[in-house]
């Protein structure tokens, strides 16, 4: 897990195998109650959903705050697995643009997680860990894609996660936000591509 997670006690000392297991049911419920009904779910609702009461969701995430951390970096975490599958197993082209689709269908389905986060308690290590690592994974990808002359010489990998960013955003309070936001990038994503390739190639 992302360091910092609580995946440890205090003393520092791994969680039992038990006591991970009901750490990562929640952390499950909590993202399919957060797609379902946003980052306000009731955490009643994420402990019924994770089979466990609402003292063990308590002990192990004392805040709804800490609890949207802990989906975030997970996301995070989902993400740069994600772009390390892709390059192994697609052509470069069709691996980042793979990627920069669940980047926006991630923040499409996670609705309000973002907002949420932003008007809480900011942790800016965490942010810029997190910012770190996502870059990093897209940057690969895209390195990948430009030896291949699949994507403009011009175009940084900050371009794509905006406008990433900003589809999933647009798109997160619909009701099948996810496919709209994949919808979208894909409308959008031909202008990265070199001018000689737009007009022979299809979207994805």
């Amino acid at each position: 897990m992302y360091e910092g997670s609580a995946t440890s006690t205090p003393a520092g000392r791994p969680l039992r195998a038990d006591a991970r297991r009901n750490y990562d049911r929640i952390l499950d419920a909590a993202g399919s109650a957060i797609a379902q009904h946003g980052a306000e779910a009731s955490l009643e609702d994420i402990a019924r959903r994770a089979g466990v009461g609402s003292a063990t969701l308590h002990r192990h995430f004392p805040s709804r705050q800490t609890l949207l951390e802990a989906v975030f970096r997970d996301r995070v975490q989902t993400l740069c697995a994600t772009a390390r599958d892709l390059a192994a197993d697609l052509d470069p082209e069709r691996a980042l643009v793979a990627w920069l689709r669940a980047v926006a269908v991630h923040i499409a389905s996670n609705r309000g997680l973002a907002a949420s986060l932003m008007h809480g308690a900011r942790d800016p290590a965490r942010d810029t860990t997190c910012h770190a690592l996502v870059v990093s994974a897209g940057d690969a990808l895209l390195a990948n894609a430009r030896r291949a002359g699949a994507v403009r010489p011009d175009v940084a990998i900050i371009d794509l996660l905006k406008l990433a960013n900003a589809v999933g955003l647009a798109t997160e309070q619909e009701a099948d936000g996810a496919a709209e936001a994949e919808r979208l990038l894909m409308l959008s994503i031909d202008g990265v591509r070199p001018r000689g390739a737009r007009a022979t190639r299809t979207t994805r």
